[in-house]
């Protein structure tokens, strides 16, 4: 006979969870977004110069007109020709080649002395002041004051991108700059200079302050500081290279003496060279 139907069981517990499986294969790529929308405008940009190579080139006007940088070159400053200074009758000189004499304000004194009292004096002294000068005509009287600006050289500092030099052809044909080598400024060698009590100073002939653009018997103006006035004075001499004949090198120099209109017959010409680069 057939037995009784089973009944059937209550649920059974749940099982252990089991491992992890495999990671399954990446995904198709998918298809490009939406284009987001536009941004803000940026700030503007700002000049935060463009400093190159730290070589400085000064240039002087010998007028009061201020030069301007070659292009290419970066302005640092703009200022007033200082040649040298004089206290407590020593000089000091400034080769005009570098940046120390162009400084940006003007003054007939331009320093103070102090001693070991720490006491410091100011335009207290016979102490004085000399400056590449312009070619305004020499005054009768010393000048003082707002009328001494037309008599002060301007000049500029540029940082250049490669170096510079002077070269001197030691006689009356501008030199060619060597292979490589491009030019910048031609001009007259000078030397050195002296003034009150036989002081002065001079410039190295490879420094570009040795090649003045304009020759004058007397490039620079005397100022006294505690007077505050300018002048020029008998007793200020300039100093320039000759010329030299080839067939004279080893030969006792004749004198000779130039008067106005044939000055330039014996002053050497230069040319202020820059490296290509």
């Amino acid at each position: 006979n057939p037995g009784s139907p089973l009944v059937p069981g209550g649920p059974s517990a749940p099982g252990t969870r089991g491992e992890p499986g495999f990671d399954g294969r990446p995904g198709l790529i998918g298809q490009p977004g939406l284009p987001g929308a536009t941004g803000q405008p940026g700030q503007p940009c700002l000049d935060e110069g463009d400093y190159m190579t730290g070589i400085l080139l000064v240039k002087h006007s010998q007028s009061e007109e201020v030069p301007k940088c070659y292009a290419g070159h970066h302005k640092l400053w703009e200022g007033y020709s200082l040649l040298y200074t004089e206290g407590n009758e020593k000089a000091h000189n400034q080769d005009l080649g570098f940046a120390g004499s162009c400084i940006r304000r003007f003054s007939t004194m331009p320093f103070l002395f102090c001693d070991f009292n720490d006491v410091c004096n100011y335009a207290s002294r016979n102490d004085k002041s000399y400056w590449l000068s312009t070619n305004s005509p020499i005054p009768m009287m010393p000048v003082e004051e707002s009328g001494i600006a037309q008599y002060i050289s301007r000049c500029v500092v540029c940082e250049a991108p490669s170096n510079v030099i002077a070269v001197h052809s030691q006689s009356i044909n501008v030199p060619d700059c060597p292979n490589g080598w491009e030019g910048l400024w031609i001009g007259y060698s000078f030397v050195m200079h002296t003034a009150a009590g036989a002081e002065g100073g001079g410039q190295s002939l490879a420094s570009p302050g040795s090649c003045l653009e304009d020759f004058r018997a007397t490039p620079f103006i005397e100022c006294n500081g505690a007077r505050g006035t300018c002048h020029y004075f008998a007793n200020k001499l300039s100093f320039w290279l000759a010329t030299i004949e080839e067939s004279e090198q080893f030969v006792t120099p004749r004198k000779q003496t130039l008067k106005k209109g044939n000055l330039l017959q014996r002053i050497s010409r230069c040319q202020v060279c820059m490296k290509i680069t």
